[in-house]
């Protein structure tokens, strides 16, 4: 079981997700970064971007934790389970070394210091819970701090406005005592001690490589990569990280409300609480989810993998009971530079359990990159008809030729249009059609909704109006046509020259990542980068680095073209739907129990068998190792473990799968 598993299964224990039995709607929000899945969030919650600020949004890439929320009578409940030590240890060491290069290549203090507590995904901003250089502040001041919110900016530019205010009191029980001071001085050591590392390393790996090369350019990168190389290994170096995550520990000591569970190493697994009180429900909460600059060095938000939280939330333009809805809201779209990069394992794997996709996109900008990946994923997944579309902003669409709100509406509509011409191109056109139903049946748009909505302003009366739509349109999306008896009989040799297809777009697209081989549109990642990934898969820790997830790519190169080829069955056992609705949930019901299938044999074969592979190829260091790790992540990981012509390998996992998955759903593969 993986850590995402373990943590939910934490989470399941004590506060358990209710499901379509329970007459309950599960529903994830998708969106890029910026366009307010989190500010939709609050909204149906009915709590104040004002009073509560519950979830947390910025501009920040806050975290990377799954907020799980389920609206329900009752007291309010918490559970929060956080991210291993080793996983946190993993990722201070990558801020070491980042600032320890930062240091070889003569960067201002301020630049090393950054690079010291915020790792460079952006995603484990350590500086949340070690604080950042500012003058000392007592905890009298922080309290007040805490109190006082007017002045901050910690919204998304595309999700709030700024000027909060917050209902968090005065109550130092909320506010853990930690000194900041003493912090400062960890930092500070641990910074002079990086220095003197990279002193005494550099001068010995450049003595080393001046006798073999005279190229400057060489020389650098070989420093860089030596440096990363020794410091992971030096124990003054491991001295460090060991200061800086006792530090971040006392965090978790400070804390004097709701219960603390730790693993059998002492560290924090997770942590629970209940109360009737909101208002101090939400404070407790928000210790674990906040990104309150001022409040930089008592949040513990970083370590958090996921926030599950029960309770009596309820829209505050909503007339009737509490929705039966649970929403989760995880790691935005955007929150990676290439945000057209494929769907983690982790939420292509959500999407196929929940009853809902609700993707948030900013009606401003519609259907950029990340957006339309998505909506690739859903539908070559089966999984179209649980898709709503969600146009926020639609108050910042204007312009002289849209006078009225049918004319914006068409504006916004006309991106989608161009996303499902290509869908069209690149499928089919039963695909497109199954997306424009979606699109026409399952769609709000809304405006202002960053502030408390009143039905006596225009735009809150709208917006009250779409959200009234919305919720209707998810207490609906678990309904489903008959399919009647009526199957499709699919050719074997058709759907194995698909996985093949797949898996030869795989190798095009990595070769070219890895700088092999040319490929338009995909440029070769930095060296980095890949020995990063590297690590993680050598380590047996994760499957992608930020954008790079090869295990992700080939479920998705794979996938469509299955989907593809699903769309000519050999035959039908039973005549061929006449409707195409019902011929298209014919479809996506086997597409659905593919997907489903697809990431176990890709697991296998890239994070399993090839482990040992991708640790020997860690361990390449020196003159041209960049190259030799790309030409072994090439050839001897990918090729080796994902290829056609083993008839005991990849491809005949994969087709095993696809029997499996037709046999679920009374399909014929001849």
């Amino acid at each position: 079981m993986g850590a995402v598993e373990q943590s939910r299964t934490v989470r399941e224990r004590y506060i358990p997700l209710p499901t379509v039995d329970d007459d309950y709607r599960q529903v994830l929000l998708l969106g890029t970064t910026g366009a307010g899945k989190t500010t939709v969030v609050r909204q149906l919650l009915g709590t104040d971007p004002v009073n509560d600020r519950f979830p947390s949004t910025s501009t920040a890439k806050t975290t990377v934790a799954d907020s799980e929320i389920v609206l329900a009578d009752g007291d309010f409940k918490a559970v929060i389970t956080f991210f291993g030590r080793s996983e946190v240890v993993k990722h201070l060491e990558d801020c070491g070394c980042s600032a320890a290069l930062s240091i070889l290549h003569g960067a201002a203090e301020k630049d090393v210091r950054d690079r010291l507590l915020d790792h460079e995904q952006q995603r484990f901003r350590f500086s949340y819970i070690l604080g950042r250089r500012t003058e000392p502040a007592t905890n009298e001041q922080s309290v007040k701090q805490f109190d006082e919110f007017d002045e901050f900016d910690e919204f998304d530019s595309a999700d709030d406005a700024e000027g909060e205010s917050s209902s968090f009191d005065a109550d130092p029980q909320y506010l853990p005592s930690i000194d900041l001071e003493e912090t400062n001085t960890v930092i500070d050591q641990a910074i002079g001690t990086l220095r003197e590392l990279v002193t005494t390393y550099a001068e010995i790996i450049r003595t080393e490589l001046d006798a073999t090369t005279e190229d400057e350019q060489v020389v650098t990168e070989l420093l860089d990569d030596e440096l990363d190389r020794l410091l992971r290994t030096d124990e003054k170096f491991q001295a460090v990280i060991t200061s800086l995550l006792a530090e971040m520990e006392k965090r978790f000591s400070a804390l004097s409300t709701g219960q603390i569970e730790r693993d059998v190493h002492g560290w924090p697994e997770n942590w629970t609480w209940e109360s009737s009180d909101r208002t101090a429900f939400l404070r407790a909460v928000n210790r674990f989810s906040s990104n309150y600059a001022p409040l930089f060095g008592h949040l513990l938000t970083p370590l958090v993998d996921g926030i599950r939280v029960a309770g009596p939330f309820h829209p505050t333009w909503w007339q009737g009971e509490i929705p039966r809805l649970v929403l989760i809201d995880g790691e935005g779209l955007g929150h990676t530079p290439k945000s057209s990069a494929s769907l983690s394992t982790a939420v292509a794997n959500r999407i196929n359990t929940v009853d809902a996709v609700l993707l948030v996109d900013n009606a401003a900008q519609p259907m950029q990159a990340a957006p339309a990946a998505a909506v690739r994923s859903i539908l070559t997944s089966g999984n179209a008809e649980k898709l709503i579309f969600c146009f926020t902003h639609f108050d910042e669409v204007t312009g002289d030729n849209l006078a009225s709100i049918k004319d914006r509406a068409h504006h916004v509509l006309d991106s989608v249009n161009n996303l499902l011409a290509t869908i069209r191109d690149d499928f089919n056109s039963r695909a497109e059609q199954a997306l424009r139903r979606r699109l026409d049946d399952n769609r709000v748009f809304l405006s202002r909704i960053d502030i408390a909505l009143q039905r006596t302003d225009t735009d809150g009366k709208w917006s009250i109006n779409q959200f009234t739509r919305l919720l209707e349109m998810i207490e609906k999306v678990t309904d489903r046509p008959d399919l009647g008896p009526a199957r499709p009989v699919y050719d074997k040799a058709g759907l194995e020259k698909a996985v093949v297809t797949g898996i030869g777009d795989f190798h095009r697209r990595w070769d070219a990542v890895l700088g092999r081989k040319a490929l338009p549109g995909i440029a070769r990642e930095h060296w980095t980068r890949i020995k990063a990934l590297n690590r993680r898969f050598a380590e047996g820790s994760a499957d992608e680095y930020n954008t790079l997830r090869p295990s992700s790519d080939l479920r998705e190169f794979v996938k469509e073209e299955i989907y593809k080829q699903l769309e000519t069955p050999k035959s039908w056992t039973g005549r061929r739907p006449d409707d195409s609705i019902i011929l298209t949930a014919v479809i996506d019901e086997f597409s659905n129990a593919i997907a489903k299938r697809l990431s176990d044999p890709i697991h296998d074969r890239l994070s399993v068998t090839a482990q040992l592979a991708w640790q020997r190829c860690l361990a390449f260091s020196g003159t041209g190792s960049t190259i030799d790790r790309a030409r072994y992540i090439g050839e001897e990981i990918f090729r080796r473990h994902v290829h056609a012509s083993d008839p005991n390998g990849f491809l005949h996992e994969v087709l095993a799968s696809l029997d499996e998955a037709a046999k679920e759903v009374d399909i014929t593969i001849r």
